[in-house]
């Protein structure tokens, strides 16, 4: 039993010391093994090479100003202008149309058709017969007034000798005192009730020069009126 005593005391007394040193050994029983010397002598720094600088990219410039830049300035047109020349009908349209021929307008002329519910006219009563109304035809074509038309139609008016349509009755009115500077004394202003078709110059893009021209000639159509428009 004494035996027994001292070899359980010898084993209690070296599970104490293992117990007391076991930082010496690893978690899983193995020893731990310390760590190799270094060797200073055999270490040296490696030479790195340099990376390449990273090229920086600047923001994409848009197609759009890229044209911009290199497309050439484009000069800005000279100045404008836009008119409308009314109203003519009969023989004034087709002199005011020989008249616009000659100024070469090209696609800058146009016209429009209007209708007038009410209209002027001036003109010479009927005479009493066919040979009274040529006898007032060569008078009016000795005092310059080359535009007249007679009525042919049986009626109230048969024979009467008409100068001029017109929108408005200042308009007729006009005409009537031009009648009278050339004196033609017996004109005289009514109204018409029946619908009046007149035909409207449109013209557009003009420059001052075709301008002033066209100002020049609207003094030869007494009556008519040239005003300025908004171009579109």
């Amino acid at each position: 039993m004494k035996a027994l005593f001292w070899i359980l005391l010898v084993a209690n007394v070296i599970l104490f010391a293992v117990m007391q040193w076991g930082g010496a050994l690893l978690g899983d029983g193995q020893v731990a093994q310390g760590q190799p010397p270094l060797h200073e002598e055999k270490i040296r720094l490696l030479d790195l090479p340099q990376s390449a600088p990273v090229p920086v990219q600047s923001a994409p410039v848009p197609v759009a100003a890229v044209v911009a830049a290199s497309a050439p300035a484009v000069a800005k047109p000279a100045n404008t202008v836009c008119m409308e020349w009314s109203d003519f009908s009969g023989a004034d349209l087709a002199r005011a149309g020989n008249a616009l021929a000659s100024l070469q307008l090209g696609d800058k002329l146009g016209q429009r058709q209007v209708e007038h519910n009410i209209g002027f006219w001036v003109y010479i009563p009927p005479l009493k017969d066919k040979a009274a109304v040529n006898q007032k035809v060569a008078q009016l074509k000795a005092r310059g007034v080359a535009e007249y038309f007679v009525v042919q139609e049986a009626g109230q008016w048969l024979n009467a000798i008409s100068l001029g349509v017109f929108k408005t009755q200042e308009a007729a009115q006009k005409f009537t005192e031009s009648l009278r500077a050339k004196d033609v004394r017996t004109a005289q202003i009514g109204e018409r009730a029946s619908k009046l078709k007149a035909t409207v110059f449109v013209l557009n893009g003009l420059d001052a020069a075709t301008s002033s021209k066209l100002t020049a000639l609207q003094k030869d159509f007494a009556g008519s009126e040239l005003k300025s428009i908004p171009c579109h």
